[in-house]
């Protein structure tokens, strides 16, 4: 039908916002979009399946024109689930503030995808993975997030931050004394180095590693229970404080010198490692936790409006972490996983005076849990 009487441009005798008066013809699609492509020297125009119908035109112009024999190829679009790839609709996100732009963590962009830190390979891999093919398909995110884990797993370097933070005193280390200690970068990486984290009696840790009764599988901090401290030593929980409002406020351990990482200590085997961070060290940063744009897989085929299966918790900020210091020389594209958190990569909006670290991805897949919940 296409062929039959085809549209090739139209005539306007009205002033146009950019070219004035200038011109008053003004081509269709199918007229453009081949001369273009041959201009160009585009071999493969990469269209959707719904242009299959216009390919005729396509090719038609193109050998009447004597131009460039740029070819048409089409494929089914590649959505993936919990997020959208009309374009439409993402400016619809942008300018109505639903996301802070077009690099927002969140979108499905390029832009987006490299502020969030997903590493190049990992987004070639997925879509070798996934291939291409001529039927409409539904992508799980969970592969594409399964190949940033599997890309970042061997680079980042482990650090440690510590989200919500919670004071612990070691009773019997020395107040005024500070110890560097050796901590490897990656363990995945047999070339990766070793870097120094600074030790003293009052460290940070996060607040969930501890727990005011021992309880059955309880592998971390409770009264009279051992852990080891990342790179550090084995400490005990002998008592913690609460604060005017009942909450726990600082806990109180005792360490045993002897016990340094990569020295071997019989009689004494802890089952739980967290992580720490010295107080008089640390730097703080802003923590943005990212999270899937919607609630539902497949917000395109929802009934109603399509915002309103915008998932609430997609963005999560903590104002005040603390980071070890080897942080604040943390540059823009490099990757980290927090130790036990996820992995991280710095903001571009990061400032000497206020570090951002965004979420690229948790540590494992937790959604299908957090869902069910």
């Amino acid at each position: 039908m296409l062929m039959r009487d085809p549209i090739l441009y139209r005539i306007k005798k009205a002033h146009h916002h950019r070219t004035g008066n200038k011109w008053c013809i003004y081509p269709m699609y199918d007229f453009a979009h081949g001369q273009s492509d041959s201009i160009e020297n585009i071999t493969h125009s990469i269209c959707t399946m719904e242009f299959i119908p216009h390919r005729e035109l396509y090719d038609w112009l193109i050998e009447k024109l004597e131009i460039y024999p740029s070819h048409q190829y089409e494929f089914a679009r590649r959505n993936v689930n919990y997020t959208i790839t009309s374009k439409r609709k993402l400016l619809q996100l942008v300018t109505e503030k639903h996301v802070e732009a077009w690099d927002d963590p969140r979108m499905p962009t390029i832009s987006g995808l490299r502020r969030r830190g997903y590493p190049a390979s990992s987004i070639r891999n997925f879509c070798d993975r996934i291939g291409i093919g001529k039927r409409e398909n539904l992508v799980d995110i969970g592969l594409l997030e399964f190949f940033v884990r599997e890309d970042l797993n061997k680079t980042a370097h482990r650090v440690m931050a510590v989200l919500d933070p919670i004071q612990l005193t070691i009773s019997n280390y020395p107040e005024s004394q500070t110890e560097n200690l050796l901590v490897e970068n990656n363990p995945e990486d047999e070339t990766s180095e070793h870097r120094e984290v600074p030790f003293t009696n009052k460290l940070w840790i996060e607040r969930e590693d501890f727990k005011e009764e021992m309880e059955k599988k309880w592998f971390r901090l409770a009264p009279g229970a051992m852990v080891r401290l990342k790179g550090a030593y084995i400490i005990k929980c002998i008592d913690f404080k609460k604060d005017a409002h009942g909450n726990v406020s600082e806990i109180i351990c005792e360490y045993i010198p002897e016990s340094k990482s990569g020295n071997d200590i019989s009689g004494i085997h802890v089952k739980g490692t967290i992580h720490w961070v010295s107080q008089i060290h640390a730097a703080s940063a802003e923590v943005r936790l990212y999270d899937r744009l919607f609630k539902v897989e497949n917000p395109a085929s929802e009934e109603g409006d399509f915002l309103e299966y915008i998932n609430p918790n997609s963005l999560q900020i903590i104002s005040k972490a603390f980071i070890e210091p080897s942080l604040v020389n943390a540059q823009l594209g490099q990757a980290f996983q927090f130790i036990r958190k996820g992995y991280f990569v710095l903001d571009k909006k990061s400032t000497s005076h206020k570090l951002i670290f965004n979420r690229t991805v948790t540590l494992k897949d937790n959604w299908v849990k957090v869902q069910g919940k």
